[in-house]
């Protein structure tokens, strides 16, 4: 499975952007999110998505962003509104694939190559 996302860039303060990212090859899809880390910091969940869409956002980005799929195109969207500079860092795109194992099915993380998002005052 590969990753492929896109959409990153220089925006002003108070702009918008909006990241893709699409997963490649026949696959059973569950969860799909973005994380972000910033240069100096740990990196952390910004929004996640399930298989029934359901979405949970961090509290810093509530209300500006907007987390979407198209489960026929194997693909994650953020919308980001209103951004601030404090949302500059590499957006990273994660993919749950479901699995078979045995018997058992699971869920495998596959995460995309990251796409840098700058915000300037």
């Amino acid at each position: 499975v590969q990753l492929q996302a896109s959409g990153g860039g220089l925006v002003q303060a108070g702009g918008s952007l909006r990241l893709s990212c699409a997963a490649s090859g026949s696959v059973n899809i569950n969860a799909m999110g973005w994380y972000r880390q910033a240069p100096g910091k740990q990196r952390e969940p910004v929004a996640t998505v399930t298989s029934g869409g359901s979405t949970n956002y961090a509290d810093s980005v509530k209300g500006r962003f907007t987390i979407s799929r198209d489960n026929a195109k194997n693909t994650v969207y953020l919308q980001m509104n209103s951004a601030k500079p404090e949302d500059t860092a590499v957006y990273y795109c994660n993919v749950g694939v479901i699995k078979l194992f045995g018997s058992k099915w699971y869920s495998e993380d596959y995460w995309g190559q990251g796409t840098q998002v700058t915000v300037s005052s």
